[in-house]
């Protein structure tokens, strides 16, 4: 199975490399590094590489790739799904993923890693299991650890993984017993020139926060689950009672957990919640080029939009730019291009605008295409899909908890042609 695991900074230093059934040579990486090269943008590089002797599987998340070595054939989303456990288990260990991070916590990252591995093969992936085997660091756990030399192992295996529900640990007590449920939307669109939609799609998620005391049973059902396509479960999920009834039934693990991921792709049903006015023109004879886009809500439900940034990588011809923006604060970087404007919150009554003129090569021909628009953006309390629950129930133990649900959409790779 997966025989190497290698962890590459933005700027290609391999800074933390873990093997299981065999140690695979550093040379490896160098296929990565030439697909890499080759790829535009981090996010553009190949998932899967194949080499002569190896499979690179790689996924590239807080600026850091993290690239699995495999000399046998497996399915390639079995060992992408564990890469994504692994980052998920870092960030809930250690509150952040990155390279400082792992660095500091090298320990008990190894520590974790040989866990969640054995001979090469997953075994324990759930964060409930894990911290009861290594135990998260804390200042007072590093520095005892330093005085007496001890590691954060824990002394006994978890009863959890004795247990037919090996997510959830027993014996769990709470004073406040609460349950949180985020769901959390990203929607991915190219809008054309006349503002009409090419391509549209939702990912969504949803997050939860769960701290009950003992074995709780939950249900969520939903207003209109048929909106879910292509959706992915946690383990924890009844999927029968799913396929008959269309609700969630689950004993949810302890503490943070991703109940559900789903993919919402008619675009009928996708709503698009932001336009772009745009007027960019080159023109042949000057060496000035005029600029001007301005910024709207539309199929927000009266929800604010908030967070907002527009993003553009310019023709090389390109010199300067002299703007005036109506809001907020832009920059344009003459070297790489790059034209960014930070607009915050769009205020439907006074709309945000970005004007003025560009200093173009003399001489130059006019671009072959215009520069595409990307916008970055949340909505909070909006699920654009219009996905809404319905309620939440409790089985198995007589308290009330406090129930909560949020839900946020944001910008994915949104981007508007001109």
């Amino acid at each position: 199975m997966i025989h190497s695991l290698f962890l590459i900074n933005s700027s290609g230093d391999i800074f933390l490399e873990k093997h299981w059934k065999s140690v695979v040579s550093r040379s490896v990486c160098d296929y990565f590094f030439e697909a890499q090269e080759r790829a535009t943008e981090a996010e553009n590089v190949p998932p899967v590489i194949p080499t002569p002797h190896h499979y690179l599987l790689s996924v590239y998340r807080h600026k850091i790739f993290f690239v699995a070595v495999i000399q046998t054939e497996v399915p390639p989303l079995f060992v992408i799904e564990f890469l994504h456990r692994v980052v998920d288990t870092f960030q809930d260990y250690f509150g952040v993923c990155s390279e400082p991070v792992i660095k500091d916590n090298v320990v008990v990252v190894y520590e974790v890693l040989e866990e969640m591995l054995d001979n090469g093969f997953p075994l324990a992936t759930e964060s409930n299991i894990l911290k009861e085997l290594i135990k998260p660091p804390t200042i007072l756990r590093t520095v005892v650890n330093t005085i007496t030399g001890s590691t954060n192992v824990g002394d006994q295996l978890p009863t959890g993984q004795l247990s037919v529900v090996p997510w959830r640990r027993t014996g769990v007590k709470y004073t406040n017993n609460e349950a949180y449920f985020d769901v959390i939307e990203e929607i991915d669109a190219i809008i054309d020139k006349s503002g009409s939609t090419i391509t549209a799609e939702i990912q969504g998620v949803i997050d939860a926060c769960v701290k009950l005391t003992g074995m709780p049973d939950l249900t969520l059902s939903f207003m209109n689950p048929r909106l879910l396509d292509d959706v992915s479960f946690h383990p924890c999920v009844r999927f029968k009672r799913w396929e008959s009834e269309r609700i969630l039934s689950f004993i949810p693990p302890d503490g943070n957990f991703r109940l559900l991921s789903y993919h919402v792709s008619a675009q009928n049903l996708v709503a698009i919640p932001v336009y772009v006015k745009h007027n960019i023109s080159f023109r042949d004879s000057t060496s000035l080029g005029r600029f001007e886009i301005t910024v709207g809500p539309k199929q927000t439900m009266g929800k604010t939009i908030e967070g907002v940034i527009v993003t553009s990588q310019m023709p090389k011809g390109v010199l300067n730019m002299s703007l005036t923006p109506s809001q907020g604060t832009h920059t344009f970087d003459p070297v790489t291009k790059m034209l960014s404007w930070d607009v915050g919150k769009i205020n439907p009554q006074k709309l945000p605008s970005l004007k003025g003129t560009m200093s173009l090569q003399a001489g130059a021909s006019k671009p072959d295409e215009n520069p595409t628009i990307n916008l970055q953006f949340k909505i909070q309390q909006l699920a654009i899909s219009g996905l809404k629950v319905n309620r939440l129930d409790m089985y198995g133990e007589k308290y009330k908890p406090f129930k909560g649900i949020k839900y946020m959409t944001k910008a994915g790779k949104f981007q508007v042609r001109t």
